[in-house]
């Protein structure tokens, strides 16, 4: 047997007997509003931790938070707080959510840029989603039909908008109903009479962001309470983070790493202060 075969075999014999070094998948499941973020970090965190997966999909909050419960996914992401049977379903099913805040959002309504409107308020907002306003005229405009953009009932964005800007009245049956922030971005991009709301990291320069009374939606407005749809952006985890779980929140909320990657996606980052 020839010297080259024999270190061969040597050498795939010690290659058999070493463990396998397998990298551990951590999935994320949830919020469009928080996917962007995510992504971002996920991107350099995984260049860090190369033995740590990052398996990540947008689909709704409500979505993240059943797949939370249902035992699918490690970490949910929510634009929104759980609901009170969210929370007994969860602990039904032996899952303690931990909720954990990882950025700040402005919630804004948004229009084609050809759009002489400049502001409006949370009651004009609710008389256009309810369909007593059906006009741009009536609000100074052209003669034209408003095209109503709404999010589908599975989105927090929807969720904090019923709150805030509805007070549990009903979004009129002709809405356009989309399944994410950027497809609502797309919607209103292409109709010169659409309205639609968005989170603040997905502005662009396809829509118009509109203020709120003589309120413009930025990130000092946000955490000072001045902006009235501003909103908490939130992970849950069952029970309190830990291994390679933790170490991801902690890179998170990181002011140099996850909260500046906060700042670059275009949502704002949590006060310094908590």
């Amino acid at each position: 047997m020839s010297f080259y075969r024999i270190l061969m075999m040597i050498l795939c014999s010690v290659m058999l007997s070493r463990p396998a070094l397998a990298a551990e998948e951590i999935v994320i499941n949830g919020s469009t509003t928080v996917l962007p973020v995510m992504q971002k970090a996920a991107e350099n965190f995984m260049a860090v931790n190369p033995s740590i997966i990052l398996s990540i999909s947008g689909g709704g909050s409500g979505n993240g938070i059943k797949a939370l419960t249902d035992g699918l996914c490690q970490v949910a992401m929510s634009s929104r707080d759980m609901k009170e049977n969210e929370v007994a379903l969860a602990k039904k099913n032996g899952v303690t959510p931990v909720r954990i805040p990882v950025a700040v959002d402005a919630l804004l309504p948004v229009v084609h840029p050809s759009n002489k409107l400049q502001a409006i308020t949370l009651e004009q907002l609710r008389d256009i989603y309810t369909g007593k306003i059906t006009n741009w005229k009536a609000l100074g405009g052209t003669d034209k039909t408003i095209a109503v953009i709404s999010r589908d009932t599975s989105s927090g964005t929807y969720e904090t908008w019923e709150e805030k800007v509805m007070k549990k009245e009903k979004v009129v049956p002709s809405a356009l109903l989309q399944a994410s922030n950027g497809a609502v971005v797309q919607a209103v991009s292409k109709n010169p009479n659409a309205v639609g709301y968005i989170g603040f990291g997905y502005t662009n320069p396809g829509v118009k962001g509109l203020g709120i009374g003589q309120v413009k939606a930025s990130p000092e407005t946000a955490l000072s309470g001045q902006w009235p749809i501003a909103r908490e952006l939130y992970l849950f985890t069952n029970g309190a983070p830990s291994g390679n779980v933790k170490k991801l929140i902690d890179y998170l909320l990181d002011p140099q790493k996850g909260q500046k990657m906060v700042q670059e996606t275009g949502f704002i980052p949590l006060p310094k202060k908590r």
